[in-house]
């Protein structure tokens, strides 16, 4: 098998060929890579080419390509079931165990994505609030519901325009967009549109447009000033939740959000989302509230057990801690060297997660900050360090995950491609 074909033939049958359009090679001018195999840190090419790999299916594997200890909790899993369309234990017991670590949920329901866990998330806080309208900021990502699939228009905070053909106008001026770090911007809209405001939703930690850390004093200000309003806070925790931490980013800032969302890790590999929050807002949900959400693979018993075994092994092998001290290790080295060949480059590092940006600025904290050019300068980076078996996710926006898997043997080794890399693309 040879990728390049097996693209060939899925452009006859998919659009672009991909299920997913990050996973196209758009603009890179070649056909992406066709993987059969991922163990630990590797992926393994229909070529038979082996790639370390920091996508980790872009967040997920926070242990590494079919963990053992996770590998064995699922074939014991598909030796009793594959799902039930029903209640069962594993969801009840995963369940408990999620609330017994987050402090600001009391109850939550299992869905099938993180997109499904906003679009629900959403529905609840416009149900409790009798208000229409969302507040979101320029640069977050919150799946491809239609109303969060707007941008700020002409640049003005407050008007959205659809940024997906099929969204119509109507659903995208219920959401209302602001930059982020600007407070006064957020405060100026939330005041025009003060009766009209049902949630704002954030990613505390937005990592879907280059790794943009916010400052924690702002994000407390935007939490006091959406609940002054009446507002419910939603935390967009897809990525950061059990990524950096058992709690996320609001047990990082101390921050209780109303509502937040969570995905990615909770499935240990397998499709997963949940959404959850305070009891009088939860209850909203059907079959004991009037706010509507059904799925019939929601709650899968291999997902569930999957994603029990990845949390409890998370907690129990100091994983975050040891994540952490490498992601810092990497980044700093990776900066070392860039400053070395007096690279203009920059490697920034939150937990486990990192970005390449291509300037030196040195906060970035929105979209503004990064370069226009920027994908010119990633692209062939990103191509010559394919050439030499190193893979990151395929988009300059994209962040970097490291995982369990991710050794010091094998960082080092990444380091050395980067080096190679860096002088063959200058």
């Amino acid at each position: 098998m040879k990728s390049d074909v097996l693209f060939e033939r899925s452009k006859k049958v998919s659009p672009g060929g991909v299920h997913s359009p990050v996973r196209g090679f758009t603009n890179l001018g070649r056909s992406p890579v066709f993987f059969k195999k991922g163990e630990g840190a590797v992926l393994t090419s229909v070529e038979g080419d082996e790639y370390i790999d920091f996508c980790q299916s872009f967040g997920p594997n926070i242990l590494g390509h079919r963990d053992p200890d996770v590998q064995q909790a699922v074939e014991q899993a598909i030796s009793e079931a594959w799902t039930f369309g029903a209640a069962d234990p594993y969801s009840l017991e995963f369940a408990e165990m999620l609330v017994e670590h987050l402090p600001f949920v009391d109850m939550l329901r299992f869905v099938n994505s993180g997109t499904e866990a906003v679009m629900s998330a959403l529905r609840v806080a416009r149900a409790v609030t009798k208000r229409d309208k969302i507040l979101k900021f320029e640069g977050c990502y919150h799946g491809h519901v239609d109303s969060m699939l707007v941008k700020a228009g002409s640049g003005l905070a407050g008007q959205s325009a659809s940024s997906s053909a099929g969204v119509s106008e109507q659903t995208a001026s219920t959401t209302l967009v602001v930059p982020l770090n600007d407070i006064e911007a957020f405060e100026k809209v939330m005041k025009e549109n003060a009766e009209e405001i049902a949630a704002v939703i954030i990613e505390p930690l937005p990592a879907n447009y280059g790794l943009l850390i916010q400052d924690k004093a702002y994000l407390q200000k935007v939490a006091e000033i959406t609940k002054a309003n009446c507002s419910l806070l939603i935390f967009d925790e897809v990525i950061s939740g059990f990524r950096v931490g058992i709690s996320g980013m609001a047990g990082e800032l101390g921050i209780e959000p109303d509502l937040v969302t969570y995905g990615k890790i909770l499935g240990g590999g397998f499709p997963v989302g949940c959404y959850g929050g305070k009891l009088g807002f939860m209850q909203q949900v059907a079959p004991i509230g009037p706010v509507y959400q059904a799925g019939t693979l929601s709650a899968n018993p291999v997902a569930m057990r999957a994603g029990m075994a990845t949390v409890q092994k998370c907690l129990k092998a100091n994983v975050y801690e040891t994540l952490n001290d490498r992601a810092s290790w990497f980044t700093g080295e990776l900066n070392k060297m860039f400053l070395k060949m007096e690279k203009s480059w920059k490697a920034i590092q939150y937990g486990s997660l990192f970005w390449i940006a291509s300037s030196q600025v040195e906060n970035y904290r929105t979209p503004d900050h990064i370069r226009k050019d920027h994908s010119e300068h990633f692209n062939p980076l990103f191509l010559k360090l394919l050439e030499k078996g190193v893979y990151l996710a395929p988009n300059s926006f994209e962040v970097g995950f490291l995982s369990l898997a991710h050794t010091q043997e094998v960082l080092q080794h990444t380091l050395n491609q980067f080096g190679q890399a860096l002088k063959e693309i200058s």
